[in-house]
């Protein structure tokens, strides 16, 4: 579905390029370009929303969880760049690995000031787990600005998906740096995707 509206047309139609995927800080050059950031669980919808928003394919799909192993950068014309962070709570990968990875996201978050906001993208079926706490706890000792993505909300019933919205904000009341609300959308469908394309916009 495009669009009617020329603006989201022309940045999230026009060029998105993939700059640079890094697994350590020193790899990342300043920048004072607006970062739009996404993290979520592994196989939380997280590539199909990214492919979503940009209307075509960008970010990699994969039925393997924690395939996504470093941030990956995307620029999106002049107007941000996107980044693409890795998908976490995947119970194969080694300690030593996932501490790294929770290292590395520990240092880009505290030491990114042009990162606008972080999308953190929960599974609609299932609400918040223990490691999405844990994220949420990271973003809040990094004072960066998140937003809940409740994904592939056209699954659920909709009392279902109204209770899991429910339960997500109740508990945002306790995370400083979360906007109050929780945002529904399906990759599929298209549902709630031009609504996501409107609020990235504002922030950049």
């Amino acid at each position: 579905m495009t669009s009617s509206d020329p603006i989201i047309r022309k940045v999230f139609g026009g060029p998105c390029d993939f700059r640079l995927g890094i697994a350590d800080l020193y790899q990342l050059p300043p920048s004072q370009i607006p970062e739009i950031a996404f993290a979520g669980r592994s196989n939380v919808g997280k590539s199909s929303l990214i492919n979503a928003l940009m209307g075509r394919k960008i970010a990699h799909v994969s039925h393997t969880p924690g395939r996504t192993q470093q941030l990956n950068f995307f620029e999106v014309g002049e107007h941000f760049w996107l980044v693409d962070m890795p998908g976490y709570g995947y119970a194969k990968v080694s300690k030593k690995l996932k501490n790294n990875w929770n290292q590395v996201l520990r240092d880009y978050l505290k030491g990114r000031p042009n990162l606008r906001v972080v999308f953190l993208l929960i599974d609609s079926r299932h609400g918040l787990k223990d490691n999405d706490i844990e994220m949420m706890d990271m973003l809040d000792q990094a004072a960066v600005s998140y937003r809940i993505i409740l994904t592939k909300s056209d699954e659920p019933k909709k009392s279902d998906l109204d209770s899991t919205k429910a339960q997500v904000e109740e508990k945002l009341i306790k995370h400083p740096a979360a906007f109050p609300e929780s945002f529904p959308v399906s990759s599929w469908k298209k549902q709630g995707i031009e609504d996501l394309q409107r609020m990235i916009l504002g922030l950049v």
